[in-house]
């Protein structure tokens, strides 16, 4: 029994530093298509970016940054909405659950703003945008990123030099550079 723990310890181990080790995505890259999750945790699909859309990465729902940075572009909607953006996706490596739960919280009336669980880490990881916060969040979370995608390719990539901060990757700033 120890045999199978330790070498699904090892696996899973072998499998995060991979994911760390991945280049961040460039403007201009194809940006990699795989499985997430919305609403429904037994449901995979991948993000339709046909067209102009945001992908907003971030470390986790409920935590502080997250909680202050996510309601401006829920607030914003429109405004995106009105420089061409079709969709706009909270990512976070985060299950569906949550993600749900958060996105009820944050917004109780609705909003076309998607919450996307990237439970695996998969779609985060092949972007190149994970870093380890096994110390505060418990393990692999996405950086804080924005994406303007358009058509599949990444037009605009921004990535927080320190997570907890929120210049580059602000509603507002977004707004101004679309």
């Amino acid at each position: 029994m120890t045999s199978i723990i330790t070498g699904a310890a090892h696996a899973a181990h072998s499998a995060a530093a991979n994911i760390l080790e991945t280049a961040q995505i460039k403007e201009g890259e194809r940006i990699p298509v795989k499985p997430v999750k919305e609403n429904d945790p037994r449901q995979r699909f991948n993000i339709d970016l046909s067209g102009k859309n945001l992908i907003l990465g971030i470390p986790g729902a409920f935590t502080p940054t997250c909680s202050s940075q996510v309601p401006s572009y829920v607030a914003d909607y429109d405004k995106f909405k009105a420089k061409g953006i079709k969709d706009i996706f909270v990512v976070s490596i985060n299950d569906a659950y949550v993600m749900k739960a958060w996105k009820e919280k944050l917004a109780p009336q609705g909003t076309g703003v998607r919450f996307i669980a990237d439970d695996r880490g998969e779609f985060t990881g092949t972007l190149g945008l994970v870093f380890n916060a096994t110390e505060e969040l418990g393990g692999l979370r996405a950086k804080r990123y924005v994406i303007i995608a358009q058509d599949g390719k990444a037009e605009y990539v921004g990535v927080e030099p320190d997570v907890s901060k929120t210049t580059i990757t602000s509603a507002t700033t977004l707004i101004e550079k679309l």
